[in-house]
């Protein structure tokens, strides 16, 4: 005899599912590891000094 399933359950593991999937297409186009972000901060940071010591003071 075939166990019943339960349908509620289904549904819930379903979603979770599709909440994964999104998440991994998310992490293709947004996503930047932690090193890789703070390597560009710093590269702004040194880029931003370099700008502000060739300024002309008045």
């Amino acid at each position: 005899m075939v166990e019943p399933i339960s349908l509620n359950k289904y549904r819930k593991e379903k979603a979770k599912a599709a909440q994964k999937q999104q998440a991994k297409e998310n992490r293709v186009l947004f996503g930047a590891t932690k090193s890789e972000k703070n390597l560009l901060k710093a590269s702004d940071e040194k880029a931003k000094k370099e700008l502000e010591n060739k300024r002309l003071d008045d």
